[in-house]
């Protein structure tokens, strides 16, 4: 795998917005225009796709629509950066209709987000070797609370990686900073850890449906360290269980140098005696020969970190508190080029 990092935007780069799977309906219309004039006061020219403000039958458009915008975008030289608003449901309709080969001899194109965008950031990098970014999305930019999110990201693209990240210390449950929580990152069975190799990963809602497909085939790394990282976004226990089992019988975690989860977002258990969440993911992932991270800063319940796909990663976990580092190569130093 002839694995590329994108080239770090430069002002005046041109970065396109369109909506690979739900659309922004009239109602959000002002935080999305904030969000663009954010990415156009720091110097960046902005054009919108024909999908961007719209929504029907659950996405922005036809899969044929979406489609033929996305490759219009990823086509053209003058595109550095493609920019999903947010995710959805249905990106993976258009997973099909990419052609991989060229794909892969092109220079790759910044392309950031989470939640839905996973489902087309991870085949990027595992079948054309365009290494992605799993961060906030477009749409967060704006947010006054989320500020502290959005330094890695600008970051990452001024200089192409993340930087050294820490844990945050608080979450906020129901995505409002006026609530929070504290913050643990957890090795399951132990206190702390030390994981290292490529990072890969999303919306398991997403890539467990990818699972034994050629668009979620960790054999693209064969001989490799792997960190796998996996975040729930509206799984109930009993589904998340048969997800992640999912995963493990299609060979996903075989070979892994470590899984990470994020915080779940998704719904706890009807009953106090049904299935809980936690032990829906230690009944699946009982006996996994990597370390297991849990309640990392990942997902739908922010703060989250901004994670490179492809980036040689080293996450260093004691007592709660986790530190991250990501790399062009293992044993280099942020100011590396790939």
């Amino acid at each position: 795998m002839n694995l590329r990092f994108p080239a770090p935007l430069q002002p005046g780069d041109t970065l396109a917005l369109c909506a690979v799977s739900s659309g922004v309906p009239e109602v959000m219309h002002a935080r999305l225009e904030a969000s663009i004039a954010a990415l156009r006061a720091a110097g960046y020219q902005v054009i919108e796709g024909d999908t961007l403000r719209r929504q029907e039958k659950n996405a922005s458009a036809s899969a044929a629509t979406r489609l033929a915008e996305l490759n219009g975008f990823l086509y053209d030289p003058a595109i550095k950066a493609i920019l999903p608003p947010w995710g959805g449901e249905l990106a993976m309709q258009l997973l099909a209709g990419l052609d991989w080969p060229r794909l892969a001899a092109l220079p790759p194109k910044w392309l950031c987000g989470f939640s839905d965008v996973s489902t087309l950031a991870v085949p990027l990098t595992l079948r054309a070797g365009w290494a992605t970014l799993h961060s906030p999305n477009v749409f967060d930019i704006s947010h006054p609370g989320r500020q502290s999110e959005m330094q890695p990201l600008w970051h990452s693209w001024q200089h192409g990686l993340p930087p050294r990240q820490q844990a945050f210390t608080h979450f906020w449950p129901f995505g409002d900073p006026g609530v929070t929580k504290n913050s643990r990152v957890r090795v399951a069975g132990a206190v702390q850890a030390s994981v290292a190799g490529r990072l890969i990963g999303g919306c398991l809602d997403t890539l467990s449906r990818l699972a034994a497909t050629p668009y979620f085939d960790l054999q693209a790394w064969r001989g490799q360290p792997v960190l796998l990282y996996l975040e729930n976004c509206e799984l109930a226990p009993c589904e998340l269980a048969r997800a992640l089992t999912a995963m493990r019988l299609a060979g996903a975690f075989d070979g892994l140098a470590g899984l990470i989860l994020g915080r779940s977002s998704g719904p706890e258990a009807a009953q106090p005696g049904d299935l809980q969440y936690e032990e829906a993911v230690m009944q699946a992932l009982d006996g996994l020969s990597c370390p297991l991270v849990l309640d990392a800063d990942i997902g739908h319940v922010p703060p989250q970190w901004t994670l490179m796909n492809g980036a040689w990663a080293t996450l260093h976990v004691a007592h709660g508190h986790a530190t991250l580092e990501q790399h062009y190569h293992p044993a280099t130093t942020a100011g590396d080029t790939p």
